[in-house]
């Protein structure tokens, strides 16, 4: 997976940052964090696979009213951000704080637009009021989230502002491992070792306490790049600032990775961030392996298993593999099974072996409905990869429920597990004239 740049709304509250990133993203979010009672629901959202949009208004904690918080959070923003797009109200003359915001923004020497939100609103500003914010006219946009006015052209200058990739290395084939998990988990120690235990080593690049640090290895003939993240604590424990932007870039992390290694303390009990971070990484669509670390440090690991299996029951596909930094236990198997994965996330299966596996389950266990109407599941076909995808066509498939869904899930890993690998589906109904040969009957 290629990394996404990333592209921070930033500016005081009420611009209508949430509205625009709702706007972009065409109202259908691909969240990527969630935290309860706050407004990280809108915070960040992948848009047409080109960038990760951050809105920095989710990252204001709610009881933080002083003006040091806010600094900070923006401050972050900037320092994370491949692009920046101020937000204003056009109907409000731009204040102190808009002039400061600025002037942080474009000591940055990061590319920055300035967007004009609410231009459609009778009392909205001339272009002139803001020229004194310092940002050119031709990177000015007036917009209105609410009905859509000069998106397109903004959408087109914000790719045009993105940083350049080069799709066309010379190893499109490398593999991308992200270790994931809680601080003092044994991310940094698992990542020095499988470094060092590498002969090949063809380089290392170390980034700041708030970035990710990366290695490549050669294994196999292949590059592999191991991200090491930043670790999350629990929502209501990370402070404003840095740490929220560090667990965004934990997050995007996850979004650039092919698979993620979620290491799990063997010597703490397991939490259910331990358990979100893994609902994470499945919705993100990416191959998982959970990584039992510290493992020198317990005497029986059964126990432990078993704890895992119990709090893990959603992943009943992820391989377990017990590690220790400090013995070299298991950590370069840790490669073999993430290319074991992405060989499975690549897989694709014939039509007519998935709709053998199709006719077979429904014999074996017709989908319930109402009183006189009933799912009828007519064939289904894979239409991706990474993760794999189905869709299944029928009839009344809003009928179907959650569990007919698992059911099926489970009749094709019985015959092709897809280890470590999540697997996708959509149910699409076909439209047939069914009332009309009701009445001719």
């Amino acid at each position: 997976m290629q990394k996404l740049p990333i592209v921070a709304l930033i500016g005081q509250t009420n611009a209508g940052k949430s509205s625009l990133l709702n706007r972009l993203a065409h109202k259908n979010i691909a969240i990527v964090a969630r935290e309860e009672g706050t407004t990280r629901d809108n915070v960040m959202a992948r848009i047409d696979d080109r960038f990760l949009l951050i809105d920095t208004a989710g990252l204001k904690d709610p009881d933080d009213d002083f003006e040091a918080g806010i600094q900070d959070q923006i401050a972050d923003a900037i320092d994370s951000a491949d692009l920046i797009l101020l937000t204003l109200d056009s109907s409000k003359y731009p204040d102190d704080k808009d002039k400061n915001i600025a002037k942080s923004a474009l000591k940055s020497k990061k590319p920055v637009l300035l967007l004009l939100n609410k231009s459609d609103l009778g009392d909205s500003l001339p272009e002139s009021e803001f020229l004194r914010l310092g940002i050119k006219p031709d990177e000015t946009f007036r917009i209105s989230a609410t009905t859509g006015q000069g998106i397109k052209d903004l959408k087109s200058a914000i790719y045009h502002n993105l940083p350049q990739t080069s799709p066309n290395r010379a190893d499109d084939n490398r593999l991308k491992i992200a270790l994931i998990g809680r601080p003092n988990v044994g991310k940094s120690s698992l990542f020095n070792t499988l470094g060092q235990k590498q002969q090949a080593l063809v380089s290392s690049r170390q980034g700041t306490t708030r970035d990710v640090n990366r290695v490549e290895v050669r294994f196999h003939n292949r590059t592999l790049e191991i991200l090491d993240t930043a670790g999350l604590r629990k929502p209501g424990k990370r402070e404003v600032g840095i740490e929220k932007f560090s667990a965004l870039r934990t997050l995007a992390a996850i979004e650039e990775a092919d698979v993620c290694a979620l290491l799990v303390d063997a010597t703490e009990p397991h939490s259910k961030l331990d358990q979100s971070l893994a609902g994470q990484i499945v919705d993100a669509g990416k191959g998982i392996i959970v990584v039992l670390t510290k493992a020198d440090l317990v005497d029986d690991t059964d126990h432990i298993l078993d704890e895992l299996e119990r709090d893990f029951n959603f992943l009943p596909y992820a391989p377990v593999l017990i590690t220790s930094s400090e013995t070299g236990q298991n950590v370069t198997k840790l490669f073999e099974l993430a290319t074991e994965i992405d060989e499975t996330r690549h897989l694709e299966l014939k039509t007519s072996e998935l709709n053998k596996i199709l006719s077979e389950a429904i014999v074996e266990h017709i989908p319930a409905g109402l009183k006189n109407t009933r799912p009828k599941l007519k064939y289904i076909v894979q239409t991706d990869t990474c993760p794999p995808w189905f869709v299944v066509h029928g009839r009344d498939l809003g009928l179907l429920h959650w569990s007919y869904k698992r059911f099926l899930e489970r009749k094709i890993r019985e015959k092709y597990p897809f280890v470590g690998t999540p697997i996708m589906f959509s149910f699409r109904n076909d439209q047939e004239p069914r009332s009309r040969d009701k009445k001719e009957q």
